[in-house]
C-alpha cells in the first residue's frame, strides 16, 4: 500500500511544491489548508487528495484527518508571518500542535514541522512570527523526546513565498526546491538519528550530519541552546 503523506499549508509555495516532490517519490499526498481551491489544483497536479482545514481550529483538524484515514507523514508547514499577535500563534504554534496530536490518532510514523531562523537570528523586530517560530521549535524538540517516533524541525530558508513577498529582491534567497527534498529525505527514515534536531534545508547536509552524530549529541548541536 502507498505510504500517506499529510501536508499542511499544501495550497501554495513550500507545501504545495512539496507535495509535488513526495508524490513523485511514490507517496499518497493529502494536501489541506483554508483555501479549498488552491489545494483542489495541487492535488489535481499530484494525483493526491484535498482536504480543506483550518489548523487552528481543533474542531476543523479533528474532521480533516478523520476524513483522511490513516497517515503515515505529517508535514506541519501552515504557517502566517504578517499577522496580528494572536492570530500568529494561534496558527505557527497551536496550530501544529492540533495537527500532531491528530495525526498520532492516526498512526503517523514520522513528524516534520516547518520552523524558521526566525527563532534565534539577532536583529528581527517582528515580534508575533520570531516568537511564534522560537516555541514551535522548543515544541518540536521535546514533542520528540516525549515520543516514540521521530520529529524533526526544519527552516526552508529564505524562500520567496507570498509570506515572504515583503523581502527585497537581494536577500539572501534560498533555492526553492532544498526544503521538499530535506522532507523526501527525512521521510525515508534513513535519518531518525537526527530526530529533535534542527535542519537548516541549505545550510545543513543530511549526510554529514548523521555521519557526525556521536559528535552533535556529545556537543548537542543543531539545538536552540543557551551558550555561556
Amino acid at each position: 500500500m502507498p505510504r500517506t503523506a499529510l501536508i499542511t499549508g499544501g495550497g501554495r509555495g513550500i507545501g504545495a511544491d512539496t507535495a509535488r516532490v513526495l508524490a513523485a517519490d511514490g507517496w499518497d499526498v493529502v494536501v489541506t489548508a483554508r483555501s479549498q481551491e488552491q489545494i483542489d489544483a495541487v492535488a489535481a497536479e499530484t494525483g493526491g487528495r484535498a482536504v480543506q482545514m483550518d489548523v487552528a481550529d481543533r474542531e476543523s483538524v479533528d474532521r480533516g484527518f478523520e476524513q483522511v484515514g490513516s497517515v503515515d507523514l505529517l508535514f506541519a508547514n501552515a504557517g502566517v508571518g504578517q499577522d496580528e499577535f494572536w492570530r500568529t500563534f494561534e496558527v505557527n504554534v497551536l496550530g501544529v500542535h492540533h495537527c500532531c496530536e491528530a495525526a498520532q490518532r492516526h498512526g503517523v510514523s514520522r513528524i516534520v514541522i516547518t520552523g524558521s531562523g526566525s527563532a534565534y537570528l539577532p536583529g528581527a523586530a517582528n515580534t508575533s512570527y520570531t516568537s511564534s517560530k522560537a516555541a514551535v521549535c522548543r515544541y518540536g524538540e521535546t514533542l520528540n523526546n516525549a515520543l516514540d517516533i521521530p520529529v524533526f524541525v526544519i527552516s526552508p530558508g529564505m524562500v520567496r513565498t507570498e509570506m515572504t513577498s515583503w523581502a527585497p529582491d537581494d536577500s539572501p534567497w534560498t533555492p526553492p526546491e532544498l526544503a521538499p527534498e530535506l522532507v523526501r529525505k527525512l521521510a525515508t527514515g534513513e535519518y531518525d538519528a537526527l530526530a529533535g534536531r534542527y535542519i537548516h534545508a541549505e545550510h545543513d547536509d543530511v549526510d554529514d550530519l548523521r555521519a557526525r552524530i556521536d559528535e552533535i549529541r556529545e556537543r548537542d548541536l543543531n539545538a536552540i541552546r543557551l551558550q555561556r
